[in-house]
């Protein structure tokens, strides 16, 4: 693999804009909660957070993070035959490793200051190297100039429960969105960089979008689940995002 060349050919320019974040927060639900958030039908005697939020330009990776990348950056074997399959059993911990270790790999600065408390972990969107979108930044990338809940027929755009044979599928297998970016709903959920609530859910994590084993009520732009940053299942990856073209002319 030319990874630079790589690199550059699956990393996507997302325009700016504004996207609307809305979260329904049940009073009464802890760090015990398995609920799952903000999928619809599910708002009913909770509490709505919105903010209108404005995203600056950023690449972000055509696909998941593919065993075959994951295992030429981390040196950890890859079978051929799943070489283009979502890396899954990664935890949110392991990703940001992931990111600073690809930076480096290319000469780039590293975005992340790692700490073993997590929530303490530093992120520097001026830097030039890799990193987990945030969660404003996946939601807005996700629509890719839709206004909907999806960004076409779930049955041309995504991989779940009903169509999937219930197991992970090869990435591009399904229609891109508009930005040209594929599996943004279901497939595997993909880590973000945010907390969820600090205060009410300590160092939980956000992860989104729905799986193959979701059902479909769970894939769409806005759902969201939340989890602690060592969490690891086999239906769980991640994209990268980079905040400019600076390093990979």
């Amino acid at each position: 693999m030319n990874l630079a060349e790589y690199i550059k050919e699956n990393m996507v320019l997302i325009p700016k804009g504004q996207e609307l974040i809305r979260d329904f927060i049940d009073p009464v639900k802890w760090l015990s909660s398995d609920y799952k958030m903000s999928a619809p039908g599910t708002r009913k005697g909770k509490d709505t957070r919105e903010e209108l939020v404005d995203v600056l330009s950023f690449l972000l990776l055509k696909t998941t993070v593919t065993n075959e990348l994951y295992s030429y950056v981390t040196g950890i074997e890859c079978d051929d035959k799943i070489k283009d399959f979502p890396v899954v059993n990664v935890s949110w911990v392991e990703a940001i490793e992931f990111c600073n270790r690809l930076s480096g790999k290319l000469g780039l600065e590293k975005c992340y200051i790692l700490n073993s408390v997590s929530e303490k972990t530093i992120v520097d969107y001026s830097k030039d190297g890799f990193r987990l979108p945030t969660d404003v930044e996946w939601q807005y990338a996700c629509r890719g100039n839709k206004k909907g809940y999806r960004y076409g027929d779930i049955e041309e755009t995504a991989w779940y429960d009903k169509n999937s044979d219930k197991r992970l599928q090869e990435v591009k297998m399904k229609r891109a969105n508009d930005f040209g970016l594929f599996d943004m709903i279901g497939n595997v959920w993909e880590w973000c960089f945010d907390l969820y609530d600090e205060k009410r859910y300590g160092n939980y994590r956000i992860f989104r979008g729905g799986s193959f084993a979701s059902e479909e009520r769970a894939c769409g732009a806005t759902s969201r689940r939340k989890s602690f940053p060592e969490f690891q299942i086999d239906d769980l990856g991640f994209r990268i995002a980079k905040s400019s073209f600076s390093g990979l002319r």
